[in-house]
């Protein structure tokens, strides 16, 4: 993931450990993984909204192309 292998994962827990304390290790890592899902989300609800936005807009540039060939006429 970030080059971290087994040594530097259990480098930075017992890091934690000294510094947290095991009682509040698991709240660090819950609230954590909350706030990693919360920002996927908003992530990936940003780029369904710009997919979303570049349709619409293709599609008024296909519309306005078809309705300006059909009043010419």
């Amino acid at each position: 993931m970030f080059g971290l292998g087994l040594p530097e994962l259990l480098l930075i827990l017992v890091i934690g450990l000294i510094f947290f304390g095991p009682g509040k290790l698991p709240d660090i890592g819950s609230a954590l993984g909350k706030s990693m899902r919360e920002f996927k989300q908003a992530v990936n609800g940003i780029e369904a909204e710009s997919k979303k936005l570049d349709q619409e807009a293709t599609a008024e540039v296909v519309s306005d192309g078809k309705g300006s060939d059909t009043e010419g006429k």
